[in-house]
């Protein structure tokens, strides 16, 4: 039986809807060029659409090792998590139902630069490779790879730091229990990817989604230092410096990984390097899409937090000045505890909302001007597509 035949199976995963989940100065944005026209009007379709393209639906890490027995295993003992509150069982749920396919996005992206580079016309070394639906089997292979890291962070990143834990949380030892499970599993996925990725016989894509998963590391070291502090007062940075950081934990491995799609494909540098910048930008639009939807959302819960270090927060900041932006989170502070939809109003008043808005249109456009050394074909044409998905905003 697989992961997600046995996570169906659980009380807790059986509910409906998946769990609610909590990047160049801004004057030289250029206008965008998405036309409401050509956007798609749902996600979901756009995801659907490209799946066709690439010859079937992408999943969010490879079903050999979705049915492999140490999987399996792992599944069981997160069986044993159910009632709890560990972290592990929100990503686990999350990964079964991905309602806005989210989680399969790198993946399919990859499966789709490839087939729209198609093979090089100077290098007729792979001309012998499997293809399939005009994608070589080794750069699915690499589309699973990178689901599979990508998931393993997700994993990894559920780990609860037992010096934290409140009485409110729950029993220690479930949540020593889960954070085993967290590190195995996560560990596992890993392994799995590095085993791949060797079977790939390319030291170019190794060391490229080496230097990704470094980076993703580094990312994420850096996210946990600035949430130590559960967000009250947040780091004093601009908006460049959050750009780097963001690219370190959200657009490198999706970047890096298109990159190698073209290696494995024995394209030049150039095409190399516009396949990176798509991925870059894409991935940076994504995040910024990501960060703005608790301010643009028409329904929002009055409860729901936001990340206090995400886009349009750092702009607010920036544009606000350091000082008036503490006055405003103390202000909005009542009983030590942080009144987020007051917090939010205030932030929505600013030019924080609308100018991380334009950012993401700035990404998206450069993400578009990556796309035009590519021919034309159904599936540039759905990458467009998922570039004015993310950047649409009414």
């Amino acid at each position: 039986m697989s992961l997600r035949q046995l996570l169906k199976r659980l009380p807790y995963f059986g509910a409906s809807g998946p769990p609610r989940r909590p990047l160049d100065t801004i004057s030289s944005v250029v206008s965008w060029r998405g036309q409401s026209s050509r956007s798609p009007a749902h996600w979901n379709q756009v995801v659907s659409e490209a799946e066709k393209i690439v010859g079937y639906p992408t999943s969010f890490m490879s079903l050999r090792c979705l049915l492999s027995d140490e999987l399996s295993n792992i599944a069981m003992q997160v069986r044993k998590l159910v009632g709890t509150q560990h972290p592990l069982l929100t990503t686990a749920r999350g990964l079964v139902h991905d309602s806005q396919h989210n989680l399969q996005l790198r993946g399919l992206v990859v499966l789709l630069i490839s087939k729209a580079a198609g093979p090089s016309s100077v290098n007729a070394s792979c001309q012998n490779y499997d293809m399939v639906s005009g994608i070589y089997s080794c750069q699915r292979s690499l589309a699973e790879i990178t689901e599979l890291i990508h998931t393993a962070l997700l994993v990894h990143r559920g780990i609860v730091n037992l010096n934290e834990l409140q009485s409110s949380d729950g029993p220690l030892k479930d949540m020593q229990f889960g954070n085993k499970i967290a590190i195995l599993s996560g560990d596992f996925l890993l392994a799995n990817a590095c085993n791949g990725l060797a079977l790939l016989q390319n030291t170019k894509v190794v060391e490229l989604l080496a230097s990704a998963l470094m980076d993703l590391v580094q990312g994420v070291y850096h996210e946990n230092s600035t949430s130590a502090k559960e967000n009250r007062i947040t780091d004093d940075i601009g908006i460049s410096t959050w750009k780097e950081q963001t690219f370190l934990s959200h657009g490198a491995l999706l970047a890096k990984s298109c990159q190698a799609a073209m290696e494995l494909a024995k394209h030049d540098a150039e095409v190399q390097d516009m396949a990176f910048q798509y991925g870059k930008h894409m991935a940076m639009s994504h995040k910024i899409n990501s960060d703005l939807q608790p301010f643009i959302k028409e329904k929002t819960s009055d409860s729901l937090t936001f990340n206090l270090n995400s886009a349009p927060v750092v702009l607010h900041q920036e544009f606000l000045g350091r000082d008036l932006w503490i006055k405003q989170i103390r202000k909005a502070q009542e009983k030590g505890k942080l009144d987020y939809a007051k917090l939010r109003e205030t932030i929505k008043a600013g030019k924080g909302v609308t100018s991380a808005i334009d950012l993401c249109r700035y990404h998206g456009n450069k993400a578009l001007e990556a796309l035009e050394s590519f021919p034309p074909s159904e599936a540039r044409t759905a990458l467009e597509n998922i570039v004015f998905a993310v950047t649409r905003f009414s």
